[in-house]
């Protein structure tokens, strides 16, 4: 911030580490070469609340067919009617051409073989494909809880790939209002806005492709290509996380949809409750069934967890004043506050004075209860599935093999990289390598980790317990929920 250009070492490890776990969600993202540490310092003040300190400074060879992006073309930009505020690169339409010229026989050749004699329907054919590919990379984010944190034209690829690891994070408690980025005072980039953010910045960049394509083509391939190929690739998505394998219903969305309520109200664990769907069988007896339930409940946040999560974030003086201000001068209240969050902050008191009433066993049973209807909703949809084929058994091996192939284990939690992080600051980097190995195998058990761990111990290093089977101490296994400690963490 300070324009000193250094990364450090605390965000170019979680910026390491994510972009190889993305790679191997299959999800399109830069790549991470390598992460070069040193002994310069230069001093940063993490939550920008008055409290700076020395980290170390770290280079990331990022790895990418091209780092161009949206944000490239607004160089061009002219003069805002109401800003002045106007592109470093205004009137060059000469570069803007041979960018895009450039940018669309390197990276996307296919098309400039098939418009070579007609320019203006090439660039649309280029804005139609990045369209589609935008909204497929979202859907693919949303489908393993993944948020960006920033995305402004700026951190959008030209090719559609996940790039510029900021203040990232995978959710752990479900929540459609998730905000991974603490300085992100207004939730513009919450989980739920993703998909609509990127189709914004879309529109951005084809107002900066104007004149050499004009923006009623754009504008049009915009509404009809982008909303469609993310529903749709979404729902294929998942389909395979559900196990449906077989038939395509059109009440399938519903059933996504009253899961992913079904897992907010009970404040479950986005990665593992899907994970833990692979086991549930059509056919399972009372007894075991009576299990999952319990298996499954436990996956959601205990009344300890949920007092954190529903903590009021405001001071109560604060807020009564706001309140006052809101009547009072409704302007001047606009210009340092949202309804939005007041809203949402009185929501919050109300949901935590309701938890200083709520048992263990009250919440236990409620949850129960919840997941109970939901899964006899998912019983009979698989039942559906069963009697559409001619095997029963074949199928069966066929759903939980989809399912396991695209319901992560593991996933880079946030308290996961801080983990590696305060080993790698005190001179340890094995727990970076261990969590790197994990996350190679995101879908099960990775082969040879505890060859990695044992030959990390034989050096000396601390051993991490990053593998489910490996839970020890105060350290929490990383398949399993996070650690209470871990929602205080906080990204900027």
């Amino acid at each position: 911030r300070q324009a000193d250009g250094r990364k450090v070492l605390r965000s170019s490890i979680r910026e390491f580490l994510c972009s190889e776990a993305m790679f191997h969600l299959g999800i399109p993202t830069t790549r991470a070469g390598t992460c070069v540490t040193s002994d310069s310092k230069v001093v940063r003040d993490i939550f920008y609340d008055g409290n700076p300190k020395n980290e170390r400074c770290t280079v990331v060879l990022r790895i990418a067919s091209t780092f161009i992006r949206f944000g490239s073309f607004e160089i061009f930009k002219p003069p805002d009617e109401y800003t002045g505020r106007k592109g470093p690169s205004v009137d060059r339409n000469d570069i803007r051409i041979q960018m895009l010229d450039y940018v669309i026989s390197t990276f996307y050749p296919e098309i400039q073989e098939a418009y070579s004699d007609n320019t203006t329907q090439r660039n649309a054919a280029f804005f139609r494909e990045l369209t589609k590919r935008t909204a497929r990379l979202v859907a693919d984010w949303q489908c393993v809880g993944f948020c960006h944190g920033v995305l402004n034209t700026d951190n959008m690829s030209i090719v559609g790939l996940t790039i510029d690891y900021g203040p990232f994070g995978f959710m752990d408690r479900y929540d459609p209002e998730h905000v991974c980025n603490g300085s992100d005072n207004t939730g513009r980039y919450a989980y739920n806005k993703q998909p609509e953010v990127c189709k914004w910045n879309l529109g951005k960049l084809a107002e900066a492709l104007v004149p050499e394509l004009p923006l009623e083509i754009s504008q049009l391939i915009l509404e009809e290509e982008y909303d469609a190929e993310f529903e749709k690739h979404y729902l294929q998505k998942m389909r395979k996380k559900l196990g449906l394998i077989q038939l395509e219903l059109e009440e399938d969305s519903k059933l996504v949809s009253e899961l992913l309520e079904t897992m907010h109200v009970t404040a479950g664990d986005f990665t593992n409750i899907f994970y833990l769907l692979s086991s549930f069988s059509v056919d399972i007896d009372p007894s075991k069934s009576e299990d999952f339930l319990e298996e499954l409940t436990s996956q959601c946040a205990s009344v300890e967890e949920l007092k954190v999560a529903l903590k009021p974030q405001m001071d109560p003086r604060q807020l009564s004043m706001m309140l006052m201000l809101a009547q009072s001068n409704p302007q001047l209240f606009a210009l340092i506050g949202t309804k939005a969050n007041i809203n949402k902050e009185l929501e919050r008191i109300e949901q935590f004075s309701k938890l200083q009433q709520l048992t263990a066993d009250d919440l236990r049973s409620r949850n129960k209860r919840h997941w109970k209807e939901w899964l006899e909703k998912y019983r009979v949809r698989l039942q559906k599935e069963i009697e559409s084929v001619g095997n029963a058994d074949a199928w069966n091996t066929d759903h939980v093999k989809v399912m396991n192939s695209n319901n992560p284990k593991y996933i880079l939690r946030n308290y996961i990289a801080q983990n590696a992080i305060e080993a790698a600051e005190n001179g340890d980097f094995s727990e970076v390598r261990n969590v790197l190995k994990l996350l190679e195998h995101p879908f099960q058990e990775a082969e040879g980790f505890q060859e990695v761990k044992e030959g990390a111990e034989e050096e000396g290093a601390t051993a991490p317990a990053a593998v489910c089977a490996q839970e020890t101490g105060s350290r929490q296994s990383y398949c399993s929920k996070p650690p209470l400690w871990a929602a205080e963490l906080c990204v900027t």
